[in-house]
């Protein structure tokens, strides 16, 4: 794989997650390099009624560009692993990735406010500057964790 640049992934799930958060990895593993995996964060579900989630993020290495990976390996993932998607976005789900960060550039905002990927996130790029407030992630997710409720789930194993 020439020419590869970095994503940062957030992954959720609250259908079967501990079955689907593993899978996706390993769909994942087979079309790029998975460099490392935060631990495994629950948070209550969010803009719906529905189970808890599983959350993680990670770093992955790829040669294709944000569409393209959205359009070839997200949606065909998650398809496979029966994710329907319909006019609720929130509904639960057995499994949702997104492109958080890509060569260190944040692609959507609208992430950023969430500590279920805020969180996670930390624990791989503790340094990096949030894009809207300019902190340390590392600060944000202290303020975060303070605002809602969230845990690791140590008793999880994803890898």
């Amino acid at each position: 794989m020439n020419n590869l640049h970095r994503m940062v992934l957030s992954l959720g799930s609250n259908i079967a997650a501990d079955v689907n958060l593993p899978r996706a990895i390993q769909k994942l593993g087979e079309v790029g390099k998975v460099e490392t995996i935060s631990s495994v964060w629950e948070s209550e579900s969010v803009g719906f009624d529905g189970p808890n989630f599983l959350n993680i993020c990670l770093l992955f290495l790829t040669p294709l560009a944000p569409v393209e990976f959205k359009e070839k390996i997200i949606r065909p993932i998650e398809a496979e692993l029966g994710r329907v998607r319909n006019s609720e976005k929130n509904a639960p789900r057995t499994i949702d990735i997104d492109i958080v960060l890509y060569d260190e550039n944040p692609l959507n905002t609208e992430f950023w406010e969430y500590a279920f990927v805020i969180v996670p996130l930390t624990e791989l790029l503790p340094d990096f500057k949030h894009p809207v407030s300019g902190e340390r992630l590392s600060a944000v997710a202290e303020k975060l964790q303070g605002q809602v409720w969230m845990r690791k789930r140590e008793d999880v194993t994803i890898s």
